[in-house]
């Protein structure tokens, strides 16, 4: 039970940090490509650590963490090349995030359905915020706003860390249960 509740509770801070990183690129685009890099870097190794963990964990309905070990893995990997390879993985930044993006958006679609099966009240809310952000990702992948240089691209990226951020909230909030947790509210 302790380790859901550390994989819960990472799942939530992880979580919040993307709706703040996603907020500070809304606010301030002209952020340095290379120190957005290794944030992101550090924040996908974090949450990636968190996915696996959660997967390993005994979530009472099993919908939060069940792509978990290969997403995990991905993240950590993922966070790695782009904390010590920042120079090589900037020229495919928004490729490599919009795709991460997309796949989670998608998965996490697969989740609301689940949860719906399962009589879970507000799977709705999953799928609406799962559908927003596949599309933001693949809005980043076609880069639509090249026009707009760097800020239009960074304020896109914001905007769909926010809603990555958001989505996990919501997973994490409404899906996540522990057995104790929930005999009690039986």
């Amino acid at each position: 039970m302790r380790a859901i509740r550390i994989a819960k509770s990472g799942y939530i801070v992880s979580s919040a940090t993307f709706c703040i990183l996603g907020l500070l690129l809304l606010i301030e685009p002209d952020v340095s490509a290379v120190m957005l890099c290794k944030a992101i870097g550090i924040l996908l190794l974090v949450c990636g650590s968190f996915k696996i963990c959660g997967y390993l964990a005994r979530d009472l309905y099993r919908l939060a963490f069940q792509f978990d070990l290969a997403c995990g893995t991905l993240a950590v990997v993922l966070g790695v090349l782009m904390m010590v390879r920042s120079d090589s993985v900037l020229r495919f930044l928004n490729l490599v995030i919009g795709i991460l993006i997309l796949a989670d958006g998608l998965l996490k679609l697969q989740t609301s359905l689940d949860a719906q099966r399962f009589g879970l009240e507000r799977w709705w809310l999953i799928a609406g915020t799962a559908l927003l952000t596949s599309i933001l990702g693949f809005l980043i992948v076609m880069e639509p706003f090249q026009n707009y240089g760097v800020a239009g691209a960074m304020i896109l990226l914001g905007f769909a860390l926010l809603m990555e951020g958001v989505l996990n909230l919501c997973v994490a909030l409404y899906t996540i249960r522990i057995e104790k947790q929930e005999r009690h509210l039986r």
